[in-house]
């Protein structure tokens, strides 16, 4: 089977979404010649011996063996897709797929959910951020991958899947979900506060979320807007250049995230001149927000252009390069860490919210008293010495 390598290769800050085009391929290690003859030899073996020949499936056996060589990484984001694998994964970035509305991760070894996305069955039915999927229509998810799990969750429109979860408190729940047509708009806006305060809430990271945010930005007056809040809460991510599009809108200038990559080493993307004015500005997080959402929320904060609201985030802070194969399969590989301007740490970490708000309150509302307590106030400002709203 021909497995040479096509051109295109892609960085993914997502597990399941979310990708850029990346530059070029190195930094590899010489592989000793010889040191895959054993399983040629077991292979063979197999061949020569397996008393039920017709059972033995030459494709099979290669993806099952490229799996196997990746999953021993350990690694929860890297991961041999086979051709269909490849092509859900490619669905799954259209923003329009049948499903339940997940985004998924490996934690500790055990299947988990990074957020619900908005308006989904999955949310409609109770699944939570932080919820471990132990069990896909009552089958045990101990071991899976996630593009196996995806395969599971996914299906035609109209059917039902039941996931069993373990929410956070320890509790176990049975939950059927009716799949259905999932699509997600990128970008929601409105005005709050009789339109002295305007609304943004960021979905997803996609191609057109820059277009969109713009679009939201030029209806609102913003002359006589008091501030504004950014909604990242559960927004699982996206492309990287659209994450460094959006958080120019809110940053001055400076550094806007940094990339460690053990191929090109660290690259630094920047701001030079925002687009809106100053104001107070409110960005909402909670446990679903991950990836880019983090890499705009973690710079708006570092530049001290906004306040951060809510919930810890996920704390997923590596990226994956997607490399093609001509036979449609394709490997996913985690090849770098990104860190926040102040070089923060955000991998497994997570982002600390300015100030954290509970059960018991709306964040949005919070987000409304500490903008209307900075009236006036334009950003830069030290939030430390604040009040708090």
């Amino acid at each position: 089977m021909n497995r040479s390598r096509t051109t295109r290769t892609l960085i993914i800050l997502l597990p399941a979404i979310a990708l850029i085009i990346g530059i070029g391929v190195g930094g590899s290690e010489e592989t000793p010649s010889g040191l895959f003859q054993p399983v040629y030899d077991i292979y063979q073996r197999i061949k020569d011996y397996f008393y039920k020949p017709e059972l033995i499936d030459d494709e099979k056996a290669l993806y099952g063996a490229m799996k196997g060589v990746v999953e021993q990484l350990d690694d929860p984001y890297s991961e041999f897709l086979a051709p269909e694998e490849k092509e859900q994964f490619e669905e799954s970035l259209e923003g329009e797929f049948s499903g339940v509305g997940i985004e998924i991760t490996i934690v500790d070894d055990v299947l988990t959910v990074i957020t619900p996305l908005v308006g989904t069955p999955a949310e409609a039915a109770g699944v939570l951020a932080g919820d471990q999927i132990i069990q896909i229509d009552g089958e045990s998810t101990e071991g899976i991958t996630l593009s196996e799990a995806a395969y599971k969750i996914r299906g035609e429109e109209g059917t039902t899947v039941t996931l069993t979860v373990r929410h956070e408190d320890g509790t176990i729940e049975e939950i059927p979900i009716v799949r259905a047509k999932i699509t997600i708009e990128a970008v929601e806006s409105k005005t709050l506060s009789d339109g002295k305060i305007g609304y943004i809430r960021i979905l997803r990271f996609e191609s057109d979320t820059v277009t969109e945010l713009d679009r939201a930005l030029n209806s609102f007056d913003l002359e006589d807007l008091t501030g504004l809040i950014l909604d990242l809460r559960n927004d699982p991510g996206g492309y990287v250049p659209t994450a460094v599009e959006v958080a120019k809108r809110f940053i001055d200038d400076g550094v806007i995230v940094i990339m460690e990559d053990r191929v090109i080493g660290e690259k630094r993307y920047y701001a030079h001149g925002n687009s809106v004015p100053n104001l107070p500005l409110a960005v909402l997080i909670n446990r679903g927000t991950a990836s880019a959402s983090e890499i705009v929320a973690g710079a708006i904060r570092d530049h001290e252009m906004g306040i951060l609201i809510g919930e810890k985030s996920f704390g997923k802070g590596v990226y994956q390069r997607f490399f093609n194969f001509e036979d449609g399969s394709a490997l996913k590989l985690t090849a770098g860490e990104y860190f926040t301007p102040l070089r923060h740490v955000v991998n497994g970490v997570g982002l600390t919210p300015d100030i954290e708000v509970g059960e018991d309150a709306d964040p949005i509302d919070v987000a409304t008293s500490w903008i209307e307590a900075h009236a006036g106030v334009e950003m830069p400002i030290d939030l430390e010495a604040q009040p708090a709203g």
